[in-house]
């Protein structure tokens, strides 16, 4: 999955501390991040992407902000307006979005990518104090912003959610997202609400998504996804009862079971949890 980066090492420990000469500045422009595309790899269409050393773009460093090392280089956040893209050995930085990150090779770009737009987005929308309206400050102790006026403290926002696939036997329960960039096959997935437990998000979210109920749920496993600021947890779990499908619609496009062996997972690119699942379901025997 997107987070298993080996053999580097990702280290999200806050340091209050300035570049180095290596350090690697991430600009962004409110939900987009600026990359250099070196070239694209035609054996699975990944795009292989770069990010500047601060040694090479400093003078459009003006107030970077610490996010996290990985193999001991740290990374940093610097904002920047759109027509102020850094030269960068012949400026060809671009703006990208999130969903972009889905075709970015190598891994670790696109991990570092993806965690790094997670905490742009939480500097964005927290600039100002939501108790008294003063401005935000960054603590130089913790990743925390905090208000000088009101003392209120205000952390990453990080949101549980749940993937589900439910089993019939040698059927899964498949779907396709409604008015979503992402296409393909996917499994039940939702939010986790005020007062469950992700079991009982799990039950709620396939029932109100497909109209079926589910029984022997069991834990798969867990993926940070900066996509949507989540926590993702999987779970497999089992049909109880009728088989017969009410598809919500609204959220929908598909709903469906499929037999397990005719899940195309011949190059299917496991970086996502949902993905990873699917590909295991296709395994099980």
């Amino acid at each position: 999955m997107i987070q298993d980066i080996a053999p580097y090492k990702f280290n999200n420990e806050y340091r209050h501390i300035m570049p180095e000469e290596e350090s690697i500045i991430m600009f962004f422009c409110n939900d987009k991040l600026a990359v250099r595309e070196k070239h694209k790899d035609s054996s699975n269409n990944k795009i292989h992407i770069e990010f500047p050393r601060y040694k090479t773009v400093k003078e459009a460093v003006k107030s970077p902000i610490y996010l996290f090392e990985i193999d001991g280089v740290s990374y940093f956040r610097q904002y920047i307006e759109e027509e102020n893209i850094p030269f960068w050995e012949e400026n060809n930085l671009v703006l990208q979005n999130r969903f972009y990150f889905r075709v970015v090779a190598p891994k670790v770009a696109a991990f570092a990518s993806l965690t790094a737009l997670h905490l742009n987005g939480w500097y964005e929308n927290n600039r100002y104090c939501g108790k008294c309206g003063q401005k935000l400050q960054n603590s130089t102790e913790e990743r925390m912003l905090y208000c000088p006026n009101c003392d209120n403290m205000v952390y990453p926002k990080i949101a549980p959610a749940v993937i589900v696939a439910v089993l019939n036997k040698e059927k899964v329960l498949v779907t396709k997202y409604k008015g979503r960039e992402y296409k393909n096959y996917a499994l039940i997935a939702g939010f986790n609400e005020i007062g469950e437990s992700l079991e009982a998000t799990v039950e709620r979210e396939v029932f109100e998504e497909a109209g079926v109920k589910v029984k022997n749920i069991r834990y798969y496993k867990s993926q940070p996804w900066g996509m949507a600021d989540n926590i993702l947890a999987g779970y497999i779990c089992e049909l109880n009862g009728d088989d017969t499908i009410t598809m919500d619609d609204n959220e929908l496009s598909v709903a469906e079971w499929m037999d397990k062996k005719d899940l195309n997972t011949e190059n299917i690119d496991t970086s996502s949890l949902t993905n990873d699942m699917i590909k295991y379901i296709s395994q099980m025997k």
